[in-house]
């Protein structure tokens, strides 16, 4: 496993789903700044609806649907319809990820702790999801929310110390040594 983060506000993504499968991945996503996300759901809950809004498209994708997306996202479905799913979008070079079905899947989706733009993430490369949910909530306790207010403070920092013509192994240093003078790290 390599891991990448991908700026989906920049990326056209298509999330194809049932149940509460659905509804967790779309708040993920959304979570995640996707901007241009097509949604699909025969069935969709009350919940998913809502959160969806215009655009939830219908039941299923067409294929050119999927040839067009960057990211294919598949929860809740049938391992048949998944992997219907799936080939139409790998055979044009699509990534896809169908949750739970790790030969389906091109990249697995880590758990993670968001921050602001801190984002930390466990992965266990789809091998144990709940032990990574575990390390998730570990994570969350030991950097709660004023993680994204100090991610802000050390970027103004850092900004500063680049503007300066400090190097990057002297911000590096001074990062470290702030850090370190505030204590945010036991």
């Amino acid at each position: 496993m390599f891991p990448v983060l991908l700026d989906l506000a920049s990326l056209k993504v298509v999330l194809v789903g049932e149940g509460e499968a659905a509804e967790k991945r779309l708040q993920v996503l959304e979570g995640a700044g996707a901007v241009s996300l097509d949604l699909y759901s025969s069935a969709p809950s009350e919940a998913f609806r809502k959160l969806a809004g215009a655009r939830l498209k219908g039941g299923r994708p067409d294929a050119a649907t999927l040839q067009q997306a960057h990211i294919v996202f598949l929860a809740g479905l049938d391992e048949q319809e998944s992997a219907a799913l799936a080939g139409i979008a790998r055979a044009a070079g699509r990534l896809v990820n169908t949750e739970d079905v790790k030969p389906l899947c091109d990249f697995h989706v880590p758990s993670i702790v968001r921050r602001g733009d801190l984002v930390i993430s466990v992965s266990t490369g789809g091998k144990a999801p709940g032990l990574a949910r575990k390390l998730r909530r570990h994570l969350e306790g030991l950097f709660g929310p004023e993680w994204a207010g100090r991610l802000d403070e050390v970027g103004r920092r850092r900004e500063a110390w680049r503007s300066e013509g400090l190097g990057l192994a002297d911000v590096g240093r001074r990062v470290d040594a702030y850090v370190e003078e505030k204590g945010w790290l036991p």
